[in-house]
Parts: C-alpha cells; sequence; structure tokens
C-alpha cells in the first residue's frame, strides 16, 4: 500500500509582503495574491481524489486550506479541513512580528548562526524556573516527525493534501528522507507551491528508506517556471535535468551503458521540456557523453543558439554490467535474490562485471563539484544526466550516501533546480525537484522501472 502526501506551502501572507519573520505569531493573514494562488492550486489538484486535508491552525495556512478546499470537485475533497497542533510553524519567540533585516542587524551573530548552523541555533527564553534553551529547528523536526506517525497510522493507503509553514514543511521533508537539521535551510519552499511524497505502508523494516520524494516546490500552476532566486543570491543555479524515454524505458529493460537512442516519445516530452524552459536563461550546458541526454540537451538547446553542449564522461550512467539489455524476469531468473537486494538495499550492491553505486558516486559527485567551481557568479546553466547520476547528485546534496538512493524519483524530461546562493563553496539549495508538470500533470506519469 502507499500513502500519498501532497504538501503546500500556504500562500502569500501580510508578513512575507512585509518580509517580516511570522514563526507562530498568529496576526498574519493572506493576501490577495495568496488567495488567488491557493485557488490555482485546487485547479492543478481538480482531478486528484483528496481522502484528507490537514493543516497548521494559524490564520495563513488555515485559510489557504479552506480556499483550496472550497474550490474542489465536492466529489474528489473529504468533508472538512483538519487543524493540527503538528503543523504550527517553527517557533522563533524572540524574532516573530520583527522584519527580517531588523533581525539580522540587531542579532549578527545569532542571525549567522540560524542560516550556517541552524541544528545549534538556539533562542534563550524565560520559563517560570528560570532560562531556558529553546532549539527551533531541533524541535520542528521532532514535531514533524510526531505529525508523520500520526498520520501513517491514520493513513496507511490514500491521498492526503498538508498545508502548512515553510520551517515545517521543510522539517517534514527532512524527517521523512532522513536529511539532518543541519540542511534546514537546503529546501525552499515558495508560497502555494507543491511537492509529493510517496510513503510506503505499513513500514519497512528499520533502516530501510520508506518513503519517495516524487516532486518538490513545484511552481508552475502559479505562474513560475521555476522558483524565484532571491535578489541577494550571488552564486549560480545549476538546472538537472533527466534525459527522455527511450524504447528500453517504455519496456522496463536495464539499459545502464548501452547507448540507447531516445524513442519518438522521448524526443517530444524533449521538446516539451524546450518550450517550458525557452524563456529561461541558460548560459552554459553539459550532458552525459551518452546519446539519449546528449540528444535531449541538443533539443532543449535549440531555444538557446548561443549556447555549446559540452559532454562529460562522469555523468554517463551506471554500468549495469550483464544486468544490460535484460528485463527484471531475465536478471531474478539469472542472479536469484539479486534483483530484491538491489531495490531494498541498493548500496550493497556489486552489479556483475558492472559498478557498484559507490562508484557511481565517486564519479559523477566529482564531475558535479567540477562543473559547479566552474559557474560564473549569477549564471544559470543545464546539466542534462541519467536516473542513478541524478539521483546521487540529490543525495549528495544532503550529504547522504548510496543507501539513500530510491528516495529521490527522476523521471524522463524531468527538470530539477539547485541553487548556490554564497557561491560553490557555499551549501546548496534544493530549489526544486523533479517538475514534470509540461507533461501534463502535476504528478509524475512518466515510464517507470529499470533505469
Amino acid at each position: 500500500m502507499t500513502t500519498r502526501v501532497i504538501l503546500v506551502r500556504h500562500g502569500q501572507s501580510t508578513y512575507n509582503k512585509q518580509r517580516r519573520i511570522q514563526g507562530r505569531l498568529d496576526e498574519s493573514v493572506i493576501t490577495d495574491v495568496g488567495r488567488v494562488t491557493a485557488k490555482q492550486v485546487a485547479a492543478t489538484l481538480s482531478g486528484i481524489r483528496l481522502d484528507a486535508i490537514y493543516c497548521s491552525p494559524l490564520k495563513r495556512a488555515n485559510e489557504t486550506a479552506e480556499v483550496i478546499w472550497s474550490a474542489l470537485p465536492e466529489d474528489a475533497r473529504p468533508a472538512a479541513v483538519q487543524p493540527t497542533d503538528r503543523l504550527m510553524e517553527i517557533d522563533l519567540p524572540l524574532w516573530a512580528g520583527k522584519r527580517r533585516d531588523d533581525v539580522r542587524e540587531k542579532f549578527p551573530e545569532d542571525y549567522r548562526c540560524w542560516h550556517e548552523r541552524p541544528h545549534e541555533f538556539r533562542m534563550m527564553l524565560q520559563g517560570e524556573s528560570g532560562a531556558i534553551e529553546h532549539f527551533p529547528v531541533l524541535a520542528e523536526h521532532e514535531q514533524a516527525r510526531q505529525f508523520w506517525d500520526e498520520l501513517l497510522s491514520r493513513h496507511p493507503d490514500g491521498t492526503v493534501l498538508v498545508v502548512a509553514h515553510n520551517g515545517i514543511n521543510r522539517c517534514l521533508l527532512s524527517t521523512a528522507l532522513g536529511i539532518s537539521p543541519a540542511y534546514y535551510h537546503s529546501i525552499q519552499q515558495s508560497n502555494c507551491a507543491i511537492s509529493v511524497l510517496n510513503f510506503s505502508t505499513p513500514k519497512p523494516p528499520k533502516g530501510k528508506v520508506p518513503v519517495q520524494l516524487e516532486s518538490m516546490n513545484v511552481t508552475s500552476h502559479v505562474g513560475e517556471v521555476l522558483p524565484t532566486r532571491r535578489p541577494e543570491h550571488r552564486g549560480p543555479r545549476l538546472i538537472l535535468v533527466r534525459h527522455g524515454e527511450t524504447e528500453w524505458n517504455r519496456q522496463q529493460r536495464f539499459q545502464g551503458q548501452i547507448d540507447v537512442p531516445l524513442n519518438e516519445n522521448g524526443k517530444a516530452q524533449s521538446a516539451k521540456a524546450a518550450e517550458y524552459l525557452k524563456d529561461v536563461q541558460i548560459d552554459f550546458a553539459v550532458s552525459s557523453s551518452m546519446l539519449r541526454p546528449k540528444e535531449t540537451g541538443e533539443i532543449i538547446l535549440q531555444h538557446h543558439p548561443h549556447v555549446e553542449l559540452k559532454l562529460h564522461d562522469g555523468l554517463r550512467e551506471i554500468s549495469h554490467g550483464l544486468w544490460e539489455g535484460k528485463f527484471e524476469s531475465d536478471i531474478e531468473r539469472e542472479f536469484p535474490g539479486m534483483l530484491k537486494e538491489w531495490k531494498e538495499a541498493p548500496e550493497t550492491v556489486q552489479m556483475p562485471e558492472g559498478e557498484n553505486l559507490q562508484q557511481v558516486w565517486d564519479r559523477c559527485i566529482a564531475a558535479w563539484r567540477e562543473i559547479v567551481a566552474s559557474a560564473p557568479g549569477g549564471s544559470t546553466g543545464m546539466v542534462v544526466g541519467h536516473d542513478a547520476i541524478n539521483k546521487a547528485i540529490l543525495c549528495h546534496l544532503f550529504g547522504l550516501g548510496p543507501a539513500y538512493f530510491w528516495c529521490f524519483k527522476q523521471g524522463n524530461g524531468a527538470i530539477t533546480t539547485i541553487d548556490y546562493p554564497n557561491g560553490p563553496d557555499g551549501p546548496p539549495v534544493l530549489s526544486a525537484s523533479n517538475i514534470t508538470t509540461h507533461f501534463g500533470s502535476v504528478l509524475d506519469t512518466t515510464a517507470a522501472g529499470a533505469l
């Protein structure tokens, strides 16, 4: 069974507009823009039947949830929205209500710790028995864990909408995927953006990853092709694309380093990705040296004729060795039990006469670092890779190893954006993941199966 969770941040609020820190202060309400974008969320989700809607009780999230609920078809929505304190925003009592720039100026050391070491950031609060240490990010992570425990016990199957806030959404994503609180600022959540998580239920054995991030921070339905970068963003943006479909993708046949070209659907997917990105600035482009990503990159760059597509062998797909060209049934017959191990514990598998995931990590992360380091400040580059390569890069952003390989979905022709706001040496930010709305749905409907 699978529980799908659609995660939405509230619409623009009065405090968002004023660039004030909100936390749990409940004085802010959604603006007219916030109401419009909440209705756009409802229109985007109108073809999906929701079994439940949960929201934060704070006005800006509750209002957003109610606008979405009222705009959904009656036969596709639950009876009512359910507020829960488990979705309350991160608690920043000493800063709530203050303008962000004023906090930065008045509390420079604390603000630096908040951004550079969020898991260590603390506020000293006065309680009845004296000073109390409050660690906002750690507390919010624990709250997120408790929410997941409750939600998944109530909904072992079906689709649930969750409408909450920037901070708690980051913590919900992190705790689901096993990401450390240290990466709190490495996840972007835009107003009324949509993220989708798929949970395997009941939970698998301890140590096995129970969730897949299908997509994150999708903003196309509110008029943003890619999430907006803040004005102070100094570093590069990388647009990570997976190649379009091949005939072997469609057949669910393992291709690995066999140079299978795009099929007609893959070419059409690449053309749709090209149309989606045609007005996005692209300053440079790098592709795996294999045919299918190269073809994908060339189709996208037809709208950017000034950009040369460079090829990098470090981005080549995982070598499946003796599995290449085979279907799952062939592999199970010739290598009994190994396919199950690949699906459940991929970090332990050495492909016969091929690679293991650590070898893939080593070469593709070295290539990624090289690309990021050479990117001019403020530039936007496109990198076209493969399923395994892109998943490795996404894991790398959060310090996750090969055991987390299956956590991130990468559909054929999907678009992911990764920002380096403080330059190539600074921490990355995953600003959007696995955008496939250019194929007609907020849900990823691309081919599933073999790599």
